[in-house]
């Protein structure tokens, strides 16, 4: 199978000198197209660190990350931002939308960004919220939604440049058992049926179970899960998972 990032001797230091922190340590990780991947680890183990470096959000202080094949630490910061506004989605456990627009404008945001036209820009949105089942909320304020509808909403954004890997950051953390299902199977439904690469940073054991790997991250190195081994049969997410805290109808 196809690379579509490639980790090698990969290091992350905060600080320096006598205040200096070692987040990551000689991080070695390939994750292939259409796999599903967790990142799992105790609060400070650096999985959100790593997600960050790997969705390139931030710069190792040691090491490479390649991206198809291009190494994305020698890349000047214009040619980083659109290899990332290109290749990736993001989902969040904290929204990120601007309450006064609406659902559609929200949605359109990263076209707009990366100069798509109006008219296409349009479709395009209106596309990916078909997709979330978000089609009659247009024309909603995002500040009239629930919190289901509001993570819908950010998976829509997410997709809507056709990204070839989603990085999904706690996507459940702030809904409710039922709402959380849904947004599961919604993120799933991508992963097998569009083979988008998905990435879940998460602390929900149940919700890394579901994915194809489970790479445990702690004390900033990975002590299992680092390469591939076997692909085994994800549980059906609509049913074996159960997500924590607050949403959605």
């Amino acid at each position: 199978m196809k690379k579509v990032i490639e980790v090698k001797k990969l290091k992350k230091i905060y600080g320096k000198r006598s205040t200096a922190f070692t987040a990551l340590k000689n991080i070695d990780l390939a994750i292939e197209a259409g796999e599903s991947v967790a990142i799992v680890g105790k609060s400070g183990s650096g999985k959100s660190t790593l997600m960050h470096l790997l969705a390139l959000l931030d710069r190792p202080t040691e090491g490479s990350i390649e991206i198809d094949g291009v190494d994305s630490t020698k890349l000047k910061n214009r040619e980083l931002n659109h290899l990332r506004n290109q290749n990736f989605g993001f989902v969040f456990q904290q929204f990120f939308m601007n309450p006064q627009d609406t659902v559609l404008q929200n949605v359109m945001l990263p076209l707009k960004i990366a100069g798509v036209k109006r008219k296409e820009r349009k479709q395009l949105a209106e596309k990916a919220l078909r997709t979330v089942g978000l089609s009659n909320r247009m024309k909603f304020k995002a500040n009239n939604l629930s919190g289901g509808q509001k993570q819908r909403v950010c998976i829509a954004r997410a997709i809507v440049n056709n990204p070839q890997i989603l990085f999904a950051d706690e996507p459940t953390g702030n809904l409710d058992s039922t709402t959380g299902e849904k947004v599961i199977k919604l993120l799933f439904d991508l992963n097998k049926k569009k083979h988008v690469t998905l990435i879940i940073v998460t602390h929900d054991e149940d919700l890394a179970k579901l994915c194809d790997r489970q790479i445990r991250i702690s004390d900033g190195r990975i002590v299992n899960g680092g390469s591939k081994k076997s692909t085994k049969t994800s549980k059906s997410p609509a049913t074996n998972t159960k997500a924590t805290a607050k949403g959605d109808k």
